[in-house]
């Protein structure tokens, strides 16, 4: 496995379109492999997250089987007259030395979601995305322990995590539109199932994969964290 840092130049044109639509950044990100193999393989797929940060930086980050060539988004959304294009580093190191009981900082761009009926008489279920923080909080405790972790708690007692860039987006999808609700979880965590979090790490959390979605990192936790 492996994970890329790219930054995007949100200057350009082609930047600013793919970073208004999950569709076409799909599609740039599958174009960065040639072999369907290093795209997926079984058990293991590619995921990818945008993160902002405060200086208004825009970083691509993609965790895949094989190894990806950016090159076309060097053209289209980068920055092709500076340093390193991207920056492509072994991941299954981390993945080896996870152990039950470690602790670290997290970061996961999600869509959490509830399955129901749009009306009383509908026959079908339809996925509705959580609107209101304390569900979106709720929605990643009831899924940590299905995947291998549990949030660790603060001085009070509440789960350490904090959310933002919480935003319901749209966009089009070939002749249709999808709408998307998504939330940016930053906290700390604790391993509970090393094996099972391996798989989490490799294969998302929730819905929206394709989307932007379900992209968990990790870091060291800081003293007093």
């Amino acid at each position: 496995m492996y994970l890329t840092r790219f930054q995007i130049n949100p200057a350009r044109r082609n930047a600013r379109r793919l970073l208004s639509s999950p569709h076409a950044m799909h599609a740039a990100v599958r174009s960065a492999f040639p072999a369907v193999e290093d795209y997926e393989r079984t058990g293991t797929r590619t995921l990818w997250r945008l993160d902002t940060t405060a200086t208004a930086t825009v970083h691509l980050y993609i965790v895949s089987p094989g190894r990806p060539d950016l090159t076309h988004l060097v053209e289209q959304a980068g920055w092709p007259t500076t340093g390193e294009a991207w920056v492509t580093r072994d991941y299954d190191g981390l993945l080896g030395a996870l152990r039950t009981g470690q602790r670290w900082a997290f970061r996961l761009t999600a869509n959490p979601t509830h399955s129901g009926r749009k009306t009383a008489d509908a026959k079908e279920t339809q996925r509705f995305g959580y609107l209101r923080e304390p569900e979106q909080v709720e929605w990643l405790i009831r899924r940590a322990e299905r995947n291998g972790f549990a949030l660790a708690s603060q001085h009070d007692g509440r789960p350490n995590v904090k959310l933002h860039r919480r935003h319901t987006q749209t966009f089009k999808r070939g002749m249709g539109t999808v709408t998307l609700t998504t939330a940016t979880y930053d906290g700390v965590l604790q391993v509970a199932d090393a094996d099972t979090f391996r798989r989490t790490l490799t294969g998302g959390i929730g819905h929206a994969k394709a989307y932007g979605c379900g992209l968990l990192t990790l870091a060291p936790v800081q003293a007093g964290t």
